[in-house]
C-alpha cells in the first residue's frame, strides 16, 4: 500500500447516476462489483461511459457508529445533467465542498479499510473534524484488472468542516 500525503481540497458538485445498497458492504468486493456491473450495463448502451467518466462510491454513514446492516453505499458514475435514468438507477447531485483527499495505490481490495483508517488518523493528528452532513467518497482512478500488478489507484475523500 502506498499512501500520498493528504491535502485539503475544494471538490465540485457532480451529477451522477448511482445504484444504492443498504447493508454490510465492508470487505465485500462482490457487492461493489455487482453494483458497478449493473451501472455499466445500463450506461454502456446509452454511450455514457467515456474517458471523462468518473466512477466513485459515496458513503454517508460512519461505520464506527452505524450498525453494519444499516450502512448505505452508493456506487456512482458521473453523467451529463440531462441524462435520463430508469428502474434501479438513480440520478442525483453529489455535494462538493471542503474535503481531505488522499491518493492511494492499494495492492488489493483488502487495503481499503487500512487506507481509510490512515486518513482518519491524519485527520485526528491535524485537528480536522468530519462533516457528516456530506458524504465521503472513493474516486476510482483506474481499473485494477488493467493494472500490470492489479493495483487499485484511488482518491479517498473525507468531508471536513
Amino acid at each position: 500500500m502506498k499512501l500520498d500525503q493528504p491535502e485539503i481540497r475544494e471538490l465540485n458538485e457532480r451529477t451522477v447516476a448511482c445504484v444504492a445498497y443498504v447493508g454490510n458492504y465492508i470487505g465485500n468486493a462482490q457487492i461493489f462489483a455487482r453494483l458497478f456491473d449493473k451501472l455499466s450495463r445500463w450506461a454502456g448502451p446509452k454511450g455514457l461511459m467515456g474517458s471523462e467518466t468518473l466512477l466513485l462510491s459515496a458513503y454517508q454513514d460512519d461505520p464506527e457508529t452505524t450498525p453494519p446492516d444499516e450502512l448505505t453505499l452508493q456506487c456512482c458514475m458521473t453523467v451529463p445533467d440531462d441524462a435520463e435514468v430508469e428502474e434501479e438507477i438513480e440520478k442525483k447531485k453529489l455535494p462538493g465542498g471542503k474535503y481531505v483527499v488522499m491518493r492511494a495505490e492499494l495492492t488489493s481490495a483488502e487495503e481499503y479499510g487500512p487506507a481509510w483508517a490512515a486518513l482518519g488518523e491524519w485527520m485526528k493528528e491535524n485537528n480536522q473534524d468530519i462533516d457528516m452532513t456530506r458524504p465521503s467518497y472513493e474516486f476510482y482512478l483506474n481499473n485494477p484488472d488493467e493494472h500490470p500488478e492489479k493495483h487499485h489507484i484511488v482518491e479517498i475523500c473525507m468531508s471536513v468542516l
